[in-house]
């Protein structure tokens, strides 16, 4: 897509939205890049009553509310996982599987990843460990591989590796806990809860890619991402809201954090126009 938009933001919860009616309501264009609704820990909320105008609602339909509001004012949406976010000098580029959008700004609103990266996963990233089916899944065609599956999409990954000729291991949740990556200049073996699976590959399918690994250098505390009062990170141009800076974990927390990092991005976006 050859479109520069004015923000781009990862993530549709209420951080997400937020900034991007904020975008919006002042003229400005915005792209939400978004997971499958089943990955947020929000969807799964039998009922959240702490939150104004919606008495005892499902977190379902609080997602569903918040992604229909956006989809209104004009934001657009493309569903996928954000795998990096990059600064181009003037414009910063986010990879969404396949795919390659350009933005003058990012709002990171994915939410708080928990996960860790696995022993192995970082050092091999690039060298058999990819979270991208679509990209690299051709590269181990008639291979043997492992698919590590931690999404709402990762079974129909799999499906789509095994069509184009991958023979896959697939692990989810309920076959195994603990994951080492080991190899030599590529991956060779994963070990699953201490069994050893010797593969060429590994795809990993999270619901989110952690903040260091999405933006490399980008400061974070205790897996949060530091920001200040204007939701500003230490990447001029990147801004942060919701769950992914910290306590409190809360639906209207998030939509305020979302409005001024939307308020924030749209003011950086401005006076980068008038320098030119």
């Amino acid at each position: 897509m050859d479109e520069i938009f004015d923000l781009i933001i990862i993530g549709s919860g209420p951080a997400g939205v937020s900034a991007a009616l904020t975008a919006r309501h002042r003229g400005k264009t915005a792209l939400i890049v978004t997971t499958a609704p089943e990955d947020s820990p929000l969807c799964k909320a039998e009922h959240v009553d702490n939150y104004p105008g919606f008495h005892n609602a499902t977190g379902r339909e609080l997602v569903d509310a918040f992604v229909s509001h956006a989809e209104a004012s004009g934001a657009k949406l493309v569903r996928g996982r954000a795998l990096a976010v990059a600064d181009m000098g003037g414009v910063f580029g986010v990879s969404v599987g396949s795919d390659f959008f350009q933005g003058r700004s990012v709002v990171l609103a994915g939410g708080l990843t928990r996960a860790k990266p696995y022993p192995g996963e970082d050092t091999f990233l690039g060298r058999g460990v990819s979270y991208c089916a679509t990209c690299d899944g051709m590269l181990y065609r008639k291979k043997r591989i492992a698919v590590i599956g931690l999404s709402a999409d990762a079974p129909e990954e799999a499906a789509f590796l095994r069509q184009i000729g991958c023979e896959v291991e697939y692990f989810d949740a309920g076959r195994a806990k603990k994951y080492e990556i080991s190899g030599g200049s590529r991956v060779e073996s994963l070990t699953a809860d201490g069994q050893v699976y010797p593969v060429e590959g590994v795809f990993i399918f999270r619901s989110g890619v952690s903040p260091a690994s999405l933006l490399p250098g980008l400061e974070t505390d205790g897996g949060h991402i530091v920001v200040n009062r204007d939701m500003e990170t230490n990447f001029p141009g990147v801004f942060a809201a919701g769950d992914v800076t910290g306590a409190p974990y809360q639906v209207a927390a998030a939509v305020g954090e979302g409005n001024i990092a939307g308020l924030s991005a749209c003011k950086y976006v401005e006076n980068k126009a008038k320098e030119k």
